[in-house]
């Protein structure tokens, strides 16, 4: 950078004399969400390894930075980390970057990490952006527990499969889904879950035309289908959980169902407890009973 930065540089951890790899998130749209500490990593890593480099460039640029870019895609990843390992033997640091937010969470680069780590490479995170989370804290419900389903199939089929399985879920569920999609999977959803499961259908987070739409299925669903431009840009899907289902009589049916298709007691009592909202520690008791009689 042109100026000394007011903020500490960065400090690696300790490793076998190798660079550090720096997992960095960056803005989801917004440029200006770049955090300090992570334009002090950009700035000082020697290369930075990246979803776009195109994309990244342009962030760089926008922050006066320099590094050297080498891409690190869904199809090159395997064929990349060889030479990154090299850079880093030679105790050069990489920073490693997606399209947005933060790697790995639907993005590449998890093949450089657990490579990096086998080979005792100093791995370090630079927390920041991440559309999960901004989508969690103005959902309005649920944030205390949810699970991140990256994106739903393609396929119509595999898709309402998916759904299904979902649709029981009593944590929050999050979800990406392509534009072009949004609405066939809004429909499928209302089918699954009935139109009165809230959902929030959260659109371009940060950027000119964020959008939040709330509310019941078939009300959401509705506005999607009559505005276009909520079928444009990249969408995170928040749906409520499930209600736990009530009574002792269905944990029972469900941990019997478990254990007569072979499910391990341990295992059976973690999947009721998920499905029924029933405590795990319980269900494993009975679970135990169960298996022994």
């Amino acid at each position: 950078m042109d100026k000394p930065s007011e903020y500490p540089a960065p400090v690696a951890p300790v490793s076998n004399g190798s660079g550090t790899l720096w997992v960095v998130a960056t803005p989801i749209g917004h440029l200006g969400d770049l955090s300090p500490r992570a334009a002090e990593v950009l700035g000082r890593a020697e290369w930075v390894a990246a979803e776009d480099t195109r994309r990244s460039g342009r962030l760089l640029e926008q922050h006066g930075l320099r590094a050297r870019l080498l891409s690190l895609h869904e199809h090159n990843e395997a064929s990349r980390v060889p030479r990154l390992l090299r850079i880093l033997a030679a105790g050069r640091d990489v920073a490693l970057v997606s399209d947005a937010g933060t790697p790995l969470l639907s993005d590449p680069g998890a093949r450089l990490v657990a490579a990096a780590a086998e080979a005792g490479v100093a791995i370090s995170p630079v927390p920041g952006p991440c559309s999960v989370t901004a989508a969690l804290s103005v959902a309005g419900f649920g944030a205390d527990r949810f699970v991140f389903d990256g994106f739903l199939p393609s396929r119509e089929a595999a898709r309402r499969s998916r759904l299904q399985v979902l649709a029981e879920e009593v944590r929050t569920v999050v979800f990406f889904e392509a534009p072009h999609r949004i609405a066939a999977c809004l429909r499928d959803l209302v089918e699954v879950c009935g139109g009165q499961r809230r959902v929030v259908v959260a659109r371009e987070l940060t950027k000119v035309h964020e959008t939040l739409l709330r509310g019941p299925l078939e009300r959401v669903l509705a506005r999607v289908e009559a505005e276009a431009n909520q079928q444009r840009g990249e969408i995170v899907v928040l749906l409520e959980g499930a209600p736990p289902r009530d009574g002792a009589a269905d944990a029972d049916q469900t941990l019997r169902a478990l254990l007569d298709e072979g499910v391990p007691v341990k295992q059976a009592a973690r999947v009721a407890a998920r499905l029924t909202g029933g405590r795990r520690n319980a269900l494993y008791q009975r679970a135990l009973e169960m298996a022994s009689s």
